[in-house]
């Protein structure tokens, strides 16, 4: 198979980020960069009050994602509140909804959801059965984005075999447990398992940081339909395209999420300390930013924002392949 029947095969998602990917910036992105098939939202996290706070409602509102293919996805351990919100969802023009088991935040893990509810394997498969039923008579597709257990490699083979019994629309796989956090390599022997014994079919996510990882990828899996790229494409807003990476590409999509932020978000510090997160990956686009980026960092005022921005845009090049540095870390 040839380099390009390869690209035209596989679809490109954009992982959900908290605080980074909500609906200003998947709009500036899917303005400014193509190849993303799907974004998925930052997880909803349902309670017993029946409302969306109101920055999950602007996230999922229609006419904030006009034009920008979206699946929400919900953190939850309690079957009622998931359909609840799938049918909050449905009442909004979404069809299908996907459940977060991947989340390995500590505060997340505590209250038993995210991959916290992988040690819970029977607990899971009953909600799972509950909610599969419910999201069957709401006429919408269930995804699910896991990890591989809480703590062991190993638990993945009780964990497939539950997901094994349901209809998904597809399982995304990140291979780590939730004690890896991001760190560690991950277990591709478990996302193997995956490709071999899954009913639903498996996607991938995970260290799909550069061009390069992702052809090496497709040529070692060519039956994976899709991969899900997060911190990747935040480094490299144009990583699923082969058009060049340039600073006036970032100068225009940068404008784009800023003027976004503004118009969203009162106040410039608010805007500032979004500005700010989203540089954390974006910095590492470029060589030598160390010193610019403390600049961009401590800028109290928009005035001194915008100048330090410029400065890096116009004085530091852009790196030939930029890669998130976790991936430089682990060579």
């Amino acid at each position: 198979m040839s380099d390009k029947e390869e690209k035209t095969s596989m679809d490109y998602l954009f992982a959900p980020m908290e605080g980074i990917t909500g609906y200003v910036f998947r709009n500036a992105h899917h303005r400014h960069f193509h190849g993303i098939k799907t974004y998925y939202t930052p997880f909803i996290s349902p309670n017993q009050t029946r409302k969306f706070t109101p920055r999950e409602l602007n996230d999922v509102r229609p006419e904030h994602n006009e034009g920008v293919p979206v699946i929400p996805q919900i953190l939850t351990n309690k079957a009622d509140d998931f359909l609840w919100a799938a049918g909050r969802l449905k009442e909004l023009g979404y069809t299908e909804v996907n459940l977060n088991l991947g989340c390995p935040s500590g505060t997340v893990v505590a209250k038993k959801r995210g991959s916290g509810f992988l040690e819970y394997p029977m607990e899971l498969d009953e909600f799972l059965y509950q909610v599969s039923e419910g999201i069957c008579g709401l006429g919408m597709d269930l995804s699910v984005k896991t990890r591989i257990g809480k703590t062991d490699p190993q638990e993945f083979e009780e964990l497939l075999s539950i997901y094994n019994r349901y209809p998904l629309k597809n399982l995304i796989v990140h291979p780590r447990v939730q004690t890896d956090y991001y760190k560690n390599h991950p277990h591709m022997e478990a996302f193997e398992l995956a490709v071999r014994e899954s009913r639903n079919p498996v996607l991938y996510n995970g260290d799909l940081f550069s061009r390069d990882d992702i052809r090496n990828f497709r040529h070692q899996y060519p039956g994976v339909e899709a991969v899900m790229l997060g911190r990747g494409l935040l480094t490299n807003p144009s990583l699923t395209e082969e058009t060049p990476f340039t600073a006036e590409r970032i100068r225009a999509f940068h404008e784009d999420v800023l003027e976004g932020y503004r118009r969203a978000i009162p106040g410039d510090k608010n805007v500032l300390f979004k500005m700010k997160e989203l540089w954390t990956y974006l910095g590492e686009a470029f060589e030598d930013s160390t010193k610019l980026m403390k600049k961009i960092r401590k800028a109290q005022k928009m005035e001194e924002y915008r100048a330090a921005v410029e400065c890096l845009l116009a004085e530091k090049p852009v790196c030939a392949q930029p890669c998130f540095p976790g991936w430089k870390k682990q060579g």
